[in-house]
């Protein structure tokens, strides 16, 4: 349990050419609940439709509110690096890309706005803390972040001013999600967080039975999460209530991806849970049959698969109803989470190469060595795709 516990732990005007899609970011600028979220909360039944990141914009962590890491951006079949970032220290965290910008976080403690067809620096912020696995967030010319030190910021993505910093009881590795005027956020002093994205002030927290790592996926207006209590809850937005909770029956440090009315996520046991939202029960668990290691990466889910990385080495490409579809050998661990654009799965392995496989199949397409182990995602946007590594450099292909 202990060793468990320990991999859990680990686990305004804008610049130019900034914005390309204003109605995607229209929603986003509601104030409150809306009527219809309420309505859904309140309905009995499911219908997760996800929204996959549209091809101009991955405004954060899995691209999209239901966390699918599925983007409609159309990437070039043969990719090449076009540039790289040095950030000083590792990148654990995932990129967020909104128009011809990038942010991302680095262990430094900064928090780094890049023009993204060039890799030139806007600004960079001081969070005063390491940024740990938290990826940015971005809202309405607003960028969100968390720290291992606690501490969530909101800083102008304008010009990288702070806007406001809150802390939130201990350490935050879950990344921030913002839905309406609200967002949430879980932390390591077991709570998940709905703040107001004006000022920082609580509007409420949930107290759940261990670290909440992951990071929330938002559908029906609920927040559901995956727990190292070995919980999967959905609770509801307005109030902070608990709508249900099913036993995931072991620790889970990834977060889940939602779509059709279920939910995708991989556990410490060696497993890859399918629950079902709407009957509010797990429908089926995957195991490798030879292979026994935790899932640490998030689920990238389409219409037809379910793709995540195992600490076996292996990506695993499911069917939606949890068998085996294919899977690709690595040389190391896989913690980085997919994204999966146009037909290929894009993903890093602690190998140090960044891998394009083929989303029915499985089949290698392209590999690129960073020389350096690859755990953080990739975010893409505009034809491109960013991913960081943990020697600190920040990788564009495209």
């Amino acid at each position: 349990m202990g060793l468990l516990n320990n991999i859990c732990r680990k686990g305004a005007k804008a610049p130019s050419g900034f914005l390309t899609d204003l109605s995607f970011f229209a929603s986003l600028r509601l104030g409150g609940i809306s009527l219809l979220a309420v309505l859904l909360t309140l309905s009995p039944a499911f219908t997760v439709q996800a929204q996959d990141a549209p091809a101009e914009n991955w405004p954060q962590f899995r691209g999209n509110h239901q966390l699918t890491g599925v983007s409609q951006s159309q990437v070039p079949a043969t990719l090449k690096q076009l540039w790289t970032y040095e950030a000083g220290e590792s990148i654990e965290s995932s990129a967020a890309i909104v128009g011809s910008t990038v942010f991302v976080g680095s262990q430094k403690g900064e928090l780094a706005a890049l023009n993204l067809d060039n890799g030139s620096v806007h600004w960079k912020y001081s969070t005063g803390n390491p940024i740990g696995e938290s990826s940015p967030a971005y809202s309405d010319g607003a960028v969100f972040i968390g720290d291992l030190g606690g501490m969530l910021h909101a800083v102008n993505a304008r010009d990288g001013k702070r806007f406001w910093a809150v802390k939130l009881g201990s350490e935050i590795k879950s990344s921030p999600v913002v839905y309406g005027d609200r967002i949430l956020i879980g932390s390591y002093d077991e709570h998940l967080y709905c703040v107001s994205n004006r000022d920082g002030s609580v509007i409420w927290k949930f107290k759940t039975n261990g670290p909440v790592h992951s990071t929330p996926g938002i559908a029906s207006g609920m927040a559901f999460i995956a727990g190292c209590d070995e919980m999967f809850r959905a609770i509801r937005i307005s109030d902070g209530k608990e709508v249900f909770s099913v036993s995931s029956g072991a620790y889970t440090g990834a977060s889940p991806a939602l779509r059709s009315g279920m939910a995708y996520y991989g556990t410490f046991d060696n497993e890859v849970l399918g629950v079902s939202l709407g009957q509010k029960q797990v429908a089926w668990r995957y195991e490798h049959p030879q292979r026994k290691f935790p899932f640490y990466s998030s689920a990238a889910v389409t219409a037809s698969r379910v793709v995540l990385g195992g600490r076996d080495k292996l990506v695993h490409g499911l069917t939606l109803n949890g068998k085996t579809a294919w899977t690709f050998t690595t040389r190391a661990r896989v913690e980085s989470s997919p994204a999966i654009a146009g037909g290929r799965v894009y993903i890093g392995s602690n190998d140090g190469r960044f891998y394009v496989l083929a989303l029915t199949t499985g089949a290698k397409l392209w590999e690129f060595n960073a020389g350096a182990p690859l755990s953080a995602s990739p975010a893409i946007a505009n034809g491109k795709i960013v991913i960081g590594s943990q020697d600190g450099r920040l990788y564009c292909f495209g």
